[in-house]
């Protein structure tokens, strides 16, 4: 059996709805830039785009997707007339509330969130964080499971939560399970504790960072198994997490990376240099760490 493409292949959560492997992540990307980057990954093949209300993008994401869906990105007319059908359906939108707050505010928040991207609604809502203790958690919450019968939301899920976040979540009066949990993970920070409950749990693993922000693109590891693979850094650490079953969110504005970093059909990585990668685990985050927050 061949390996699946993962710009192709999706996953299912536990509500029924199903997301891609590969996502275009956009943090710290801002205006024209992330518009080209964004149309850009689009044409290569990308379905699936990670945004955030803290990331003030998220007008420009939705901007570039309905210039594509209404094919207004080409310039060749005979490109134009000879693309197959392009359905809203065909994309996967992610967006995040910026703060947890009361019911009303988050709801609000979200209303903000649809209108801002323009694509009715969107397919993945998450809590950024757990900031903000127990009861804003439980308001935000109680909001977007509002969204979801609302049609807002397609799917509601949390980022950066830590064990304990989740049974809080869980142990109170939900209607809804957390589809996902995004959260930092890479062979240099592998979250094994959160990545087994939420296994448990039924909670699909989104992976942010899983470059490592090329913090390691040069560990002797990594150029060693990336030479034995025939492929590059990136590529071994993207095969990594799709291998683990993990939704990947690769970050780059660069069309020649988009390309390279969703090239991973052309190889397995064995059980035994799975063990290896795993075993760099070493608690590296590379940017915030609200995982045990209060």
């Amino acid at each position: 059996m061949g390996i699946p493409d993962p710009l192709t292949q999706r996953m299912k959560l536990s509500n029924g709805e199903t997301i891609p492997s590969i996502h275009l992540g956009t943090y710290l990307t801002r205006d024209r830039e992330t518009y080209q980057a964004v149309l850009d990954a689009l044409e290569v093949g990308y379905r699936a785009f990670d945004s955030a209300q803290l990331y003030e993008n998220e007008r420009e994401v939705g901007a570039a997707i309905n210039s594509w869906l209404r094919r207004e990105s080409f310039t060749d007319d005979s490109l134009r007339n000879g693309c197959s059908e392009r359905k809203r359906s065909d994309i996967h939108y992610t967006t995040k509330l910026a703060e947890n707050s009361d019911y009303d505010k988050t709801m609000q928040s979200i209303r903000d969130s649809v209108q801002a991207c323009g694509l009715g609604y969107i397919d993945l809502f998450l809590l950024h964080s757990p900031y903000g203790g127990p009861s804003a958690r439980g308001e935000s919450w109680r909001a977007v499971e509002d969204a979801m019968l609302e049609g807002l939301v397609k799917s509601g899920g949390v980022s950066n939560f830590g064990v304990r976040h989740l049974k809080e979540l869980l142990q109170s009066k939900i209607r809804f399970k957390p589809s996902v949990n995004q959260i930092e993970i890479h062979p240099f920070n592998t979250r094994s504790e959160i990545v087994n409950f939420c296994r448990d749990q039924g909670i699909q693993i989104q992976a942010y960072s899983p470059l490592v922000h090329g913090l390691r693109m040069n560990h002797s590891t990594i150029i060693s198994l990336s030479n034995t693979y025939s492929c590059t850094p990136s590529q071994l650490l993207i095969r990594w997490s799709v291998q683990h079953g993990y939704i990947a969110l690769p970050k780059t504005t660069k069309k020649n990376r988009m390309i390279e970093n969703v090239d991973i059909s052309g190889f397995k990585i064995s059980d035994e240099d799975m063990a290896v990668l795993d075993a760099l685990d070493e608690g590296l985050a590379t940017d915030w760490d609200p995982t045990d927050a209060p």
